[in-house]
């Protein structure tokens, strides 16, 4: 054994560290590019007409590409749809509970207000029996009201909403009517409509006094 701890055999099994493995760049970009491509395509085509092709097309890449890293449509389709929920959005900290509830509502509308917003609900919808999509139509409602439950934790470290409140129930009960109102209505969401939201929350799980 030679002064580095290591005999013969052992030197001659240890390999040298491989280049670390770069953050972003054009992995990243790719990424980016394809799964933006999967929203427009679904948003104007439903998912029943998307295909690989014209995602490739419109993203600047190699079907292969695609297939490379998805495999199949519907991975393509759950990561585009479970990346809709990790986008922007970040919960918001007013100081105030009606405030918060009123950027959120304004960020639910603004979402479902998107062209083709409405096909994209109704196709992941429609495909639930997909465990690949169902599983990503969980992922982004699980993962939009895991980043809105701060606003709820805040109001009742702030004593607006009592410690016994279900977070969930209190987003569910705010969001629900905006969603209704859109996608089944077919009725623009104003203000007038979210002051009403709002309100109906605040008094349904609101203190009592």
């Amino acid at each position: 054994m030679d002064q580095s701890g290591l005999d013969a055999d052992d030197k001659q099994s240890v390999t040298p560290p491989g280049p670390r493995k770069r953050t972003g760049g054009r992995s990243a970009r790719v990424r980016d590019a394809v799964l933006t491509a999967t929203l427009e395509q679904v948003t104007e085509h439903g998912i029943e007409g998307l295909t690989i092709g014209d995602v490739a097309a419109r993203a600047g890449v190699a079907e292969t590409t695609i297939y490379r890293r998805w495999g199949t449509r519907t991975a393509l389709i759950a990561e585009a749809v479970t990346e809709l929920a990790a986008v922007g959005n970040p919960a918001p900290d007013t100081g105030s509970l009606r405030s918060d509830l009123a950027v959120l509502a304004g960020q639910v509308s603004d979402l479902i207000s998107r062209p083709g917003m409405a096909r994209l609900v109704g196709t992941t919808v429609a495909l639930s029996s997909d465990p690949e999509v169902d599983a990503a139509r969980r992922r982004f409602w699980n993962d939009r009201f895991e980043r809105s439950s701060q606003v709820i934790t805040n109001a009742v470290a702030r004593g607006e909403l009592p410690a016994s409140v279900n977070p969930r129930a209190v987003l569910e009960t705010l969001s629900a009517p905006l969603y209704f109102r859109l996608l089944v209505g077919e009725q623009a969401i104003d203000d007038v409509f979210i002051a009403r939201c709002i309100d109906d929350t605040l008094a349904l799980h609101g203190k009592r006094t």
